[in-house]
């Protein structure tokens, strides 16, 4: 219902309420029941089975669930057919599976529950209410539409409503809009629109948003779900969830290894029923070994490992960036948030502070900051002339009431005139200044004072408060003898009040040249965006009974002291962090509810404007089809007026076009946007509920900063997870070609079912989780991102997963076929057993970088890595030397260990040269 086209006794007539008393008992069971209760509805709850199948359904684990099937099928016909049965590798898939699922499910649930922690609200919130013909306070839940609900300075409003009253209300809705500055609200205005935006509806005051000054008085028109904050909170839930770049990439991997497994296993099928069928024992015995042997190179073919040391890789990383202030609480964003190319952010509150604040100060002729202001009268007036409040709790400025007076008493705390009135004459007895000089009354920060204490020693005979008609604002202080008038208000307003200005200390008459340079200060910075009040004063010896009747003739003849620029600032981190992102091959568009000036002020200011960059409003790009939209969309920098579907769309369109989209944001007019994003980031400070609710990762310091950092972190995850996927695939390439190459000669396989369990165990896990540990390298904040569509497995990676894998292939044949480091037949299948391990604990140093660096340069930054391995080559002693019953070993004397380690570690020599020369190769194409 449109109810801001609505007179007020419609509304009241619609909902059958008296403004004089408000609903009835009765009334309000009956409101409750037909319109609900003032709370949303709470999200599906999803159950740990559905997080169980959701699980199962990523891509490597959706392959080894078909091996599992397959091979404990199998192994169920041979143990029921009275042949021999070997469950453990399907044991070993089983519990790979389970690792991995277990894993996500349990990061993700701690992760949850810290992020409920973070969204206690109080839901206690007390309303001042009008029922039964009393005021009375309830419970914010426990409003219902028909209520008449006074609000005035420092409330939040509880729900929808239509003005009945008002008195100079202004509303920060903000968190609703993205618009910073507060909006006047009164309950006299029709609007006559049917499509009237929500700053527009000024007769209006919607949930979630703050009085920040004056009071009104309001009727219910909606509660709960059908709020305008509640309909964002619904849509929400409708999102649909779509797959992250590191999932379409484990896709296609998936893809890759199923299709090259079953094209390897069914040629090696085809192979063994040829032989079969020359030999003349074709039979079903000899045919299901065949199978068997072909499903046995697909297990092979799959590292088992993966899925459980991506998540377990991804869990350890969700502890460190929780050190950084980022919660994460989906695991995948730890990677995602690596790959971004596009942050979407938000203005109000994720690039600026959202809290406005004194920028400028022009005094005395000239401007300065505002610690270096020293205009007693000025100070006076950002003090006295005012009805705000502020408080500072842990180190944090808390604004009560206007926005604008607020940054005044911040500002006033920066002044070196800010010390006891009571302890310095020269402040009290100054016509203009306190310029510290009697340093006997400066001596220490304890005589510095709060704005209160100027307050308490100030005597105000009479105020007049600012209107929009007036612009102005105006306090009578009562001094021995005479009254001291301080006003302030639009420079317009003040200048035409003015007939003297004080330049130098000194008092002159404000001629018309003094009054142009003043206007041209105030224009230049008005092109900034910053809003500019004035300031001025006057002594009278005249005292009135009424004060109210004399305003005109009070505010006559002054003194014009100043202005002062206000504005939201931009957080101090925000410049090096954007500078960051640029470099690193990240565009940043700005999508704000602010207007198209101040959006265009801050897009400058963080030098992101180029001479063919764009900058526009909403409503010129929502006329406009998709397809025009993608044309410029490379160009856009700024969306001002940005509406929560604009927003949802433009990062839509992105992921469309390839992008890996962040959307960075804090108030409910963020919320799909941030739930559509491939990585929403919230702000945990002052972000809402429902935007923390819509967001993968939330900021516990609100800094910028921290997203950068969040990125560094995920192109480090992402190379991590390049590095044990290169050494995995190393493991299985070696393991396949030696199967098959085997298979060919007509030899038997060189490792029981058993040894080939230990080594996907092993190999599968400690050494891959301790590539996925690698430290962050200086380069990562230096490359372009990795695209959507780029496939995780590079070819530089895979030359060296190729040339490493085929060179363990060959050195291990040659130990096979030609027995190169001797020992007895008993010993040879300990030997290649040992060997295979020992060649793949090697390889996983060469894995630990991605480029053509030598493993020596980075060594000691993996400690980790260095113990993991050693410990693993303990194991392989351990079960070698004393494991014979289980693993079919026969222990190996010193000298022989330390062959099967030079012969191993020949693998790092081999890869060291290759690397060698290319650096060589490179070097001479520079030259």
């Amino acid at each position: 219902m449109e109810f801001f086209r609505k007179t007020v006794d419609e509304v009241l007539k619609e909902f059958e309420v008296n403004s004089d008393t408000g609903l009835t008992d009765k009334q309000v069971l009956d409101k409750e029941k037909k319109y609900g209760k003032n709370q949303f509805s709470k999200g599906e709850k999803v159950s740990i089975g559905r997080k169980i199948i959701e699980g199962l359904k990523e891509p490597m684990v959706l392959i080894l669930l078909v091996a599992a099937f397959i091979t404990i099928g199998m192994n169920i016909y041979k143990y029921f057919n009275g042949l021999h049965a070997e469950f453990t590798e399907s044991i070993g898939i089983v519990v790979a599976i389970s690792l991995s699922v277990g894993i996500q499910i349990l990061m993700e649930g701690k992760s949850e529950k810290a992020f409920d922690a973070l969204n206690n609200i109080n839901e206690d919130i007390k309303v001042k209410v009008l029922r039964n013909g009393n005021m009375d306070y309830i419970n914010k839940n426990d409003v219902v539409v028909g209520d008449i609900v006074k609000i005035e300075t420092g409330d939040k409003v509880p729900a929808d409503g239509r003005l009945i009253e008002s008195s100079d209300l202004k509303i920060d809705e903000s968190m609703l809009t993205g618009e910073s500055i507060a909006v006047a609200k009164s309950a006299n205005i029709e609007v006559a629109n049917h499509n009237a935006s929500l700053p527009e509806q000024v007769n209006m005051v919607f949930a979630g948003t703050f009085v920040t000054f004056g009071q009104g008085v309001m009727v219910v028109t909606s509660v709960g779900d059908n709020t305008e904050m509640g309909h964002i909170a619904t849509e929400l839930k409708g999102a649909m969830e779509t797959a992250t770049p590191l999932q379409e990439k484990l896709d296609k991997l998936a893809k890759s290894i199923s299709t090259i497994g079953m094209a390897a296993s069914g040629l090696i099928f085809l192979f063994e029923i040829y032989k079969i069928y020359t030999n003349n024992t074709l039979s079903f015995d000899t045919v299901q070994n065949a199978f068997m042997t072909s499903i046995a190179l697909i297990v092979a073919a799959v590292p088992e490992g993966l899925p459980t040391v991506i998540a377990m890789t991804l869990a350890l990383n969700i502890i460190k960036m929780a050190r950084s202030n980022a919660l994460v609480r989906k695991l995948v964003a730890c990677e995602t948030v690596g790959c971004i190319n596009v942050i979407c952010s938000d203005k109000t509150g994720t690039l600026t502070k959202n809290q406005m604040e004194v920028i400028d100060v022009w005094s005395n002729g000239d401007l300065v900051n505002p610690s270096e202001l020293k205009n007693k009268f000025m100070i006076e007036n950002f003090t006295l002339n005012s009805t705000a409040d502020i408080k500072i709790e842990e180190g944090n400025i808390k604004f009560i009431g206007n926005s604008t007076e607020c940054a005044l008493l911040k500002a006033f705390n920066e002044t070196i005139c800010s010390i006891s009135p009571k302890a310095c004459p020269n402040y009290m007895n100054s016509n203009f200044v306190c310029g510290g000089e009697c340093k006997k009354y400066h001596p220490t920060k304890e005589e510095f004072i709060s704005y209160g204490d100027v307050r308490h020693y100030s005597n105000i005979a009479h105020q007049y408060p600012f209107t929009s008609d007036t612009k102005s604002m105006t306090t009578v202080v009562s001094e021995e003898g005479f009254n001291r008038v301080y006003t302030k208000g639009s420079p317009e307003k003040i200048i035409s009040l003015c007939n003297r200005i004080i330049v130098g200390n000194k008092v002159e008459s404000f001629t018309d040249e003094l009054k142009e340079r003043v206007n041209n200060e105030i224009i230049k910075l008005q092109k900034e965006a910053k809003r500019v009040l004035a300031f001025s004063h006057r002594e009278m010896t005249e005292f009135y009974e009424d004060w109210g009747e004399n305003q005109q003739e009070i505010e006559s003849n002054m003194i014009f002291d100043g202005f002062v620029s206000i504005a939201d600032p931009l957080r101090e981190d925000v410049y090096e962090a954007i500078d960051k992102c640029k470099k690193s091959g990240i565009n940043l568009k700005i999508l704000t509810g602010d207007n198209i000036v101040t959006a265009t002020s801050i897009a400058k200011q963080l030098n992101i404007v180029k001479e063919d960059s764009i900058i526009i409003e909403a409503q010129e790009i929502d006329n406009m089809s998709n397809e025009e939209l993608l044309e410029i969309m490379d160009k856009i920098i700024v969306i001002a007026r940005s509406k929560p579907l604009t927003k949802m769309r433009i990062v839509n369109l992105l992921k469309e076009n390839g992008n890996v989209v962040a959307v960075t944001g804090d108030g409910i007019n963020d919320a799909p946007a941030l739930k559509n994003a491939d990585v929403g980031i919230a702000m945990g400070i002052t972000g809402t509920e429902v935007s923390k609710e819509a967001s993968d990762i939330i900021l516990l310091d609100d800094s910028f900063s921290t997203i950068v950092k969040s990125v560094e972190w995920g192109r480090g995850i992402y190379e991590n997870f390049q590095r044990f996927i290169q050494f995995q695939l190393t493991v299985n390439l070696v393991a396949v070609l030696t199967v098959i190459i085997c298979e060919i000669l007509g030899r038997d396989l060189p490792f029981t079912t058993i040894q080939l369990l230990w080594v996907n165990l092993i190999m599968d896990g400690p050494p891959a989780l301790s590539l996925g540990l690698e430290s962050l390298r200086k380069h990562l904040m230096e490359q372009e991102p990795v695209k959507r569509d780029a496939s995780i497995i590079t070819k530089s990676m895979l030359y060296r997963i190729i040339t490493n894998g085929l060179y363990i292939v060959i050195m291990l044949m040659i130990l096979i076929n030609k027995n190169v480091l001797g020992g007895t037949l008993e010993q040879q299948s300990s030997i290649t057993f040992t060997t295979f391990v020992l060649f793949q604990l090697f390889n996983a140093f060469n894995s630990r970088e991605l480029g053509d660096e030598s493993v020596f340069s980075n060594l000691s930054n993996n400690k980790s890595m260095v113990a993991i391995v050693g410990a693993t080559f303990v194991l392989q002693v351990f079960i070698t030397q004393f494991g014979g019953d289980v693993f079919k070993t026969a222990p190996l004397s010193i000298e022989m260990w330390a062959k099967v380690i030079g012969y191993s570690f020949s693998v790092v020599v081999f890869s060291e040269v290759i690397k060698f020369v290319k650096r060589r190769v490179k070097l001479s194409r520079v030259n």
